[in-house]
């Protein structure tokens, strides 16, 4: 059966009080999900390198998994590698560099992700999938926590799987956006292997108890499509 990640999106979190809603999670999550905005490739600023340095520091054992929502990767990029153990980037931004960027990520031994807005096809980036250690496909338009979910991206990641079994491709696919519990079993039996829910986790009141029952009932959608 394949494992399911929950990514927590710290965007989702109380900015006053971040470190206390990460630690309610009581470690019952997979990664932690970092979306950066430079408030020029989406209209939106959030997180910079010092706080992606200063949550490695205090969870220095934690998956963080970067986002990238800027260009002027050149610059932003290197700023990221010392603390993200999986950095995304965006397929729309430098899209001439992309192969070159997502080399770079590798060679600092650091795994590597592309994101796709809504309208952007797969076959934008047909050609780096051999470098891809994960495919990222935004469900909402990048900038902005609490959007309502697009239903056709579970189209795109249908089409990813196929593309993964054909092509013999080992990247994760990873959904963001508008995940709640009204479609996220959806999601998992569309092919996605990786979940990023922010205020569908930080909005409860026992966000650790709350992942745990969907872990629960995952499990439970995913044994009953195996029979």
């Amino acid at each position: 059966m394949r494992k399911i990640i929950l990514a927590p999106s710290l965007l989702g979190a109380n900015p006053l009080t971040l470190a206390d809603d990460i630690d309610r999670l009581k470690n019952n999550y997979d990664w932690l999900h970092l979306d950066i905005m430079d408030g020029h490739f989406v209209r939106n600023l959030s997180f910079g390198p010092e706080f992606s340095r200063a949550l490695r520091k205090r969870y220095p054992d934690s998956f963080i998994d970067a986002h990238l929502m800027t260009d002027n990767l050149e610059t932003v990029l290197p700023l990221f590698m010392d603390s993200a153990s999986l950095i995304t980037v965006h397929a729309e931004t430098e899209t001439h560099l992309l192969h070159a960027t997502l080399s770079a990520i590798k060679n600092a031994g650091i795994k590597t992700g592309i994101a796709l807005c809504p309208p952007t096809p797969l076959s934008v980036v047909e050609n780096v999938f051999e470098l891809a250690d994960l495919v990222l496909v935004m469900s909402v338009t990048p900038g902005f926590g609490g959007q309502k979910f697009i239903e056709s991206s579970l189209e795109k990641v249908r089409e990813l799987v196929s593309i993964r079994e054909v092509k013999k491709y080992n990247y994760t696919i990873e959904i963001d956006g508008g995940i709640n519990e009204s479609n996220i079993i959806r999601a998992v039996l569309s092919g996605c292997d990786a979940i990023v829910m922010g205020s569908a986790i930080f909005r409860e009141a026992d966000p650790a108890s709350w992942l745990s029952g969907v872990r629960e009932k995952i499990k439970e959608a995913m044994d009953f499509g195996t029979r």
